[in-house]
């Protein structure tokens, strides 16, 4: 934890200088049922809850991952949540209404805010405004990371400077340590202010990644470092090796955590990705059947309005016999300055 610290604030004083410078209870769909972006068992639920007005069980499922200290249960959940707020909003509002100081709907209301921010041309004043919900978020239980892994992410929509950024995640991973959210969120920060160069972020995620616990979702940072890398367009050459060792260990990370894990999916998706772009496709064949039916919108809706179209195209490519032409079809790999990786072996938000 010291030594992410360390380099986080390296890093971001470094960028300072350079930038002077210059459904309840039903079981899973089978694999071929493949849904996108489906909650687990513990969220479908509430959100049945909520689409007829209720929220009650929602309330119920964050006070038990407060109780229990899930925080990356209690992460993925606030935004699942907001997700289902933001296309009903009375919902959230009868549930603020009815308590005002509940500490989950300010958790949902903050995350709502945030989302509701970023694609507006009025990001900035939008966030803005929503600073005192994350600020009540926060102060409503002191060990919670949630509220400041939205932070990291209301900072980083607002372009705040580095020192603030890096106040904000030494309180966050005072907090948690691991918590993979709030790496997530530093990673893209990372991403977003060093643009067209990947190798600061490597170099966290793999520092991060070290310092994890072998069935963290951290130990995963680093392909989504290699993620960020090859669906960008510019920036000076990863070597091939470093993106191989980055899979490799997402490889071992995936094998240990459970099979169809909606809890992994995301993960699970984003490492199908880079063994596609590094044609790996013994390896890549072998995530079909540990991501199941759980198909989700990141990296996919990245490259296509239809993302599970998109999945399930890459699928079904995979499961004949010469997937490399239709992989290549159906996933181009994005023009970069230096070319493809072919030179340095096979070809390959935050």
């Amino acid at each position: 934890m010291v030594d992410t610290m360390a380099l986080l604030s390296a890093l971001l004083r470094t960028a300072r200088m350079t930038r002077r410078a210059s459904l309840p209870d039903a079981p899973p769909p089978a694999d071929d049922e493949a849904v996108l972006d489906a909650p687990d068992d513990r969220l479908a639920p509430a959100l049945v809850a909520a689409a007829r007005g209720e929220y009650t069980a929602a309330r119920d499922l964050l006070d038990a991952t407060r109780a229990a200290a899930e925080w990356e249960d209690r992460d993925r959940y606030v935004t699942g949540l907001a997700a289902f707020a933001r296309s009903r909003p009375g919902w959230l509002d009868a549930w603020r209404a009815a308590a005002p100081e509940d500490q989950g709907a300010l958790l949902v209301a903050a995350q709502l805010a945030v989302d509701r921010a970023w694609p507006s041309p009025a990001r900035s004043e939008l966030l803005r405004e929503a600073s005192p919900l994350i600020t009540a978020a926060a102060r409503a239980d002191d060990r919670d990371p949630v509220p400041w892994r939205i932070a990291l992410d209301h900072a980083r929509g607002s372009s705040a400077g580095h020192r603030y950024f890096e106040e904000l995640w030494e309180a966050a991973v005072r907090r948690a340590p691991h918590h993979h959210g709030c790496h997530v969120a530093a990673l893209r920060y990372l991403a977003t202010f060093w643009h067209g160069s990947h190798h600061e972020c490597f170099d966290f995620a793999e520092l991060a990644a070290q310092d994890a616990a072998p069935e963290s979702l951290v130990q995963g940072l680093p392909v989504r470092a290699a993620f960020g890398y090859l669906a960008d367009v510019c920036g000076p050459d990863v070597p091939r090796e470093r993106l191989d060792a980055a899979a490799d260990r997402a490889v071992a990370l995936s094998g240990r955590l459970p099979a169809a894990d909606p809890r992994a999916a995301e993960f699970r998706n984003q490492l199908l990705y880079v063994l596609l772009r590094l044609e790996r496709w013994e390896d890549a064949r072998a995530q079909l059947p540990l991501i199941g039916p759980y198909a989700t919108s990141s990296p996919w809706s990245r490259m296509s309005e239809d993302a599970l179209g998109l999945f399930l195209g890459l699928r079904e490519s995979l499961r004949g016999q010469a997937p490399k032409a239709a992989v290549a079809r159906l996933l181009p790999a994005p023009p970069r300055p230096g070319g493809d990786l072919r030179g340095r072996g096979t070809a390959p938000d935050h």
